[in-house]
């Protein structure tokens, strides 16, 4: 059994990862963890071409530290796992399902809200696509309060 685990340092996704830990132990299942950051270059903004390189370079550390603690968390566990920062040339959900596809994913565990943790929404938009259009389970972990 292969778990996906998209984290973006929300304490949704750090609950997911630790739902997803447990399970592994439990079935003896491998993980991969992936922080995913966006890449603005297709986007039309009323930047420059650097301002534009900056802020990917920007979203691509704020991946990378995200993905650190998520190792560091993991890495104390007795459960095979593999971390890595995606980039999402189309839309965060897009590149989730698409990760999901080419490790063979047979679970995704993430959480049901992300950084923007609207209120006004049980799920966020992101679970709610992925949710919607993933080829496997979908474990989406949810928080009191």
């Amino acid at each position: 059994m292969k778990i996906l685990v998209p984290v973006d340092g929300s304490k949704y996704s750090i609950e997911a990862l630790k739902v997803a830990i447990d399970y592994a132990k439990a079935k003896s299942a491998e993980i991969t963890v992936i922080s995913v950051a966006a890449d603005n270059s297709g986007v039309d903004l009323e930047i420059s071409a650097g301002e534009r390189e900056r802020m990917n370079e920007r979203l691509e550390r704020q991946a990378s530290a995200v993905i650190k603690d998520a190792c560091d968390l993991i890495a104390k566990e007795t459960v095979k796992s593999d971390c890595k920062v995606v980039i999402a040339f189309s839309s965060v959900a897009d590149a989730i399902l698409s990760t999901a596809d080419k490790e063979k994913s047979t679970l995704i565990v993430m959480g049901s809200k992300g950084l923007s943790q609207s209120s006004r929404f049980k799920m966020g938009s992101v679970a709610s696509q992925v949710v919607k259009y993933s080829d496997c389970s979908v474990y989406v972990v949810k928080m009191a309060g």
